[in-house]
């Protein structure tokens, strides 16, 4: 391996461009619009324009470029055209899908809903608000690695349950649920079970019958497509009460003039994020280990979630006494684009729910960095992020305590 030579943490925005050395280790922020997204998009922003509700020939035609997206979407997710109801992404489909259930158990008097403590803000703050309406929610705890089992949530069901919502993939800390086996728990008692798999999707193999869900969220830049467009899986047969009202789009459960151009972009980066998936996803996995090895031999410096059942391109690491935005700052000054957890909850002061939920110890909570890979980064790139990340623990270790 050729020797990475690492800039001094002090270089300037133009110094660092001259180096041109950027490596973007977000990717579970957000991902860059793949070409073919792009360019499947491109001619329905200034050619094929029309509301696809349009009854001219203009309109016919975006509502069959429409209804082909949503074929591509539904067989990549082994569901059906009328089962996938497009939404603005991946917050808007949790609240839709736990809102919708939750109004469907509240017609039958039942009004409990059993989830996470880990799980993602759009999960956690519709329940909180659907617990100052009157219904009672059940946080489980996840294990030191992050996960609920499915024996947790069997045991949390009960005859007033209306739903069971378990995330696919944790959104820190990569960890993969046994929702398969949460689904199959669920269906023995009769409870509609939710899961938000918008870091899985993409990423993983997402068969909504294999699973077993009757309600799966995702949201298309976590896979390459252009923000402000995602989707929800409804099983036929469950009637969702609609959480935005208005037109008959989406045949009826979400209103408003459907976003073709990002819809579109979304059914092409799904196809090709899944082409030779099994390919991209060893690269990502060898990428992965060596990064946490090579940082795991740092002193104080733990793992955080899983080392087994993990997304291949997550890493979140620990380190005791530093502060998470301090080494996400000085990382950018290396031209490293990372994050201390959700993207979500950046910018608070609140240390992150997810590893205080896992029981990380107090001293390693805020010290926290998540890298997130993606399969375009090089051994190089690789190489350049351990010997940035070493260099700003050592440099942050050795400034004088504010204390």
């Amino acid at each position: 391996m050729t020797p990475v030579n690492i800039p001094s943490a002090a270089l300037d925005a133009a110094e660092r461009l001259a180096s041109k050395r950027f490596v973007y280790a977000d990717n579970a922020a957000s991902m860059p619009v793949t070409e073919r997204a792009l360019k499947a998009a491109l001619p329905f922003f200034t050619e094929d324009f029309a509301n696809p509700s349009a009854i001219h020939t203009m309109g016919m035609n975006a509502a069959s470029a429409l209804l082909s997206a949503r074929k591509k979407i539904a067989s990549a997710l082994g569901a059906g055209p009328r089962e996938i109801v497009f939404t603005s992404g991946g917050t808007e489909s949790d609240n839709l899908a736990i809102r919708g259930a939750a109004a469907l158990g509240a017609r039958q008097g039942k009004r409990h809903i059993v989830t996470s403590a880990a799980e993602h803000h759009a999960v956690l703050n519709c329940c909180k608000a659907l617990e100052a309406e009157g219904f009672t929610v059940t946080y489980l705890s996840p294990d030191r690695e992050g996960i609920v089992t499915a024996g947790q949530v069997a045991d949390a069901i009960g005859d007033s349950t209306c739903l069971v919502s378990i995330m696919t993939a944790n959104n820190e800390i990569g960890t993969l649920m046994p929702v398969t086996e949460t689904a199959a728990v669920c269906r023995e008692r009769g409870v509609l079970f939710h899961t938000d798999a918008v870091q899985a999707v993409g990423h993983i193999p997402v068969d909504v019958n294999a699973l077993g869900a009757d309600l799966l969220s995702f949201s298309g830049h976590k896979f390459g497509a252009m923000k402000g467009v995602g989707g929800l899986y409804i099983r036929e047969g469950i009637s969702l009460p609609p959480l935005i009202l208005g037109g008959p789009q989406e045949r009826g459960r979400r209103a408003g003039t459907e976003p073709l151009p990002q819809i579109v972009s979304m059914s092409e980066a799904l196809i090709g994020s899944l082409e030779d998936l099994e390919a991209k996803t060893l690269k990502m996995l060898a990428q992965r280990e060596r990064l946490i090895n090579a940082l795991l031999s740092l002193p104080d410096c733990i793992l955080n979630g899983s080392r087994e059942h993990r997304l291949a391109g997550n890493v979140n690491l620990s380190f005791k006494g530093i502060e998470s935005e301090n080494l996400i700052l000085m990382l950018d000054m290396y031209g490293i684009s990372a994050s201390g957890g959700s993207a979500c909850a950046s910018g608070t002061s609140e240390p992150s729910h997810v590893l205080t939920a896992i029981g990380t110890p107090p001293e390693y909570v805020k010290g926290s960095l998540r890298l997130s890979l993606s399969d375009k980064l090089s051994d190089e790139d690789i190489e350049y992020l351990i010997a940035s990340v070493k260099a700003s623990v050592e440099k942050l270790r050795g400034l004088p305590s504010n204390a």
